[in-house]
């Protein structure tokens, strides 16, 4: 399950390892906690259809990475709280669901290594949905009324942050780079040049890959909560580049 902010973030974000693992054979979900109603220069703009806009834009994209589904919980474009009531949200998501492991914005990264401050949404949305897989997710008493309606609890094995400033852990993204490519594409209203998009995402993958000599690379922040695979599963190195199906 891959937990994001915002339509496109998670296209930005970790779309190709999303793809990889899917081809492997995985099921992934998508959960954008906004629609992107802020997402815009004209002040004038109906902030519900560019809702619309994004949420159409990000249903394609989710078809072109291999999601079995997107969910939208309609918070607030640039006022999102890690509050009691969007943790409820992502913990039914994740009782429903049931994934291994989760996928969301590294919350503690408020300025970027390389220069840039981190949206605040992404911070909300990544510490929400943390505190939603742990404890919350796998205690039953926890949003129990969740419990009661036959979500029983689920606890998730692992959580990747991506865009982390301190990376513990990577992933060989060159089969499916351009499938990430393909996927940000779909995003019309927010990628005005395409191509130069292209060819930045390319040289990003690469500067990730080059330590493990991978054509093209995804990093993250490995979070290991449960290390003890289900029945008849194989766990991999905190390190290996994917979780096994």
């Amino acid at each position: 399950m891959v937990i994001a902010a915002h339509p496109d973030d998670a296209d930005f974000g970790p779309a190709a390892t999303a793809a990889k693992w899917i081809d492997a054979g995985s099921v992934g979900w998508l959960v954008c906690c906004t629609s992107g109603d802020q997402g815009g220069e004209d002040p004038d703009a109906d902030p519900l259809a560019l809702a619309a806009t994004r949420e159409a834009e990000q249903r394609r994209a989710a078809g072109v990475v291999g999601y079995a589904g997107v969910t939208f919980l309609h918070q607030p474009d640039g006022a999102l709280a890690n509050e009691l009531a969007l943790r409820e949200m992502l913990v039914r998501e994740i009782r429903t669901f049931r994934p291994d492991a989760v996928l969301t914005h590294d919350p503690e990264v408020l300025f970027y290594a390389g220069g840039g401050v981190n949206h605040a949404d992404h911070r909300a949305a990544g510490m929400a949905a943390v505190d939603a897989v742990y404890p919350a997710a796998r205690n039953p008493m926890a949003f129990s009324s969740l419990a009661r309606a036959g979500l029983a609890a689920h606890a998730v094995r692992r959580i990747y942050l991506f865009w982390p400033n301190v990376a513990t852990c990577w992933v060989d993204v060159t089969a499916t780079i351009e499938r990430r490519i393909e996927a940000l594409a779909c995003h019309a209203s927010q990628v005005r040049e395409p191509r130069l998009l292209a060819e930045r995402m390319r040289s990003w993958a690469a500067e990730e890959g080059m330590p493990i000599g991978a054509a093209a690379g995804d990093v993250f922040r490995l979070i290991v909560i449960d290390d003890e695979p289900a029945a008849g599963r194989v766990t991999e190195e905190p390190a290996a580049d994917a979780p096994v199906p």
